[in-house]
């Protein structure tokens, strides 16, 4: 076995096995979670792989603490895991919130009857990807919206350019 697994091996796949719940010394699944401690072939150490359900590639991958006897691992518990479940779920969490901030950008410019919010919002379609360019008023109604590149940079001067243009779809 190795410390970075790329899929939940010895783990079952059948559809019902996801909503078993395991308690074991090395691999544990709960709460739509599950835990497996494996042997790290780089060093004597362990390492514990969290995945979420449905999910072939783990969420996180850490150290995991030896026993007592120094050769194997530490048996995973209610308390390591809930603690594995909660650092796993932010680090996803964190990952999509890093992915909305590349996709959706979002800037203020003065208009002809106030501010005005301009917004980009990627589509990151593996054919066609594009952009949505969109200008919200005060009020938060939408006052244009026109399909950019995916590549359209949003900056305050072409935001303002695009408001001053009448909203008409940039060059």
């Amino acid at each position: 076995m190795t410390a970075t697994p790329t899929t939940p091996a010895d783990i079952p796949t059948d559809d019902t096995s996801t909503t078993d719940t395991i308690h074991e010394d090395r691999l544990w699944r709960d709460d739509g979670w599950t835990a497996k401690v494996v042997k790290n072939e780089e060093d004597d150490g362990w390492a514990v792989a969290m995945f979420k359900d449905g999910e072939s590639e783990p969420a996180l991958v850490g150290p995991w603490t030896m026993g007592r006897d120094k050769k194997n691992p530490k048996p995973l518990d209610v308390g390591a895991f809930h603690t594995l479940v909660k650092t796993a779920s932010e680090v996803l969490r964190r990952h999509e919130q890093q992915l909305r901030a590349q996709l959706h950008k979002r800037i203020s410019v003065d208009g002809p009857d106030g501010e005005i919010d301009v917004t980009l919002d990627i589509v990151p379609d593996d054919y066609d990807p594009y952009a949505m360019l969109s200008a919200i008023d005060r009020f938060g109604e939408t006052i244009a919206t026109v399909k950019v590149p995916p590549s359209f940079k949003l900056s305050r001067n072409s935001a303002r350019a695009w408001v001053e243009n009448d909203f008409q779809r940039p060059q």
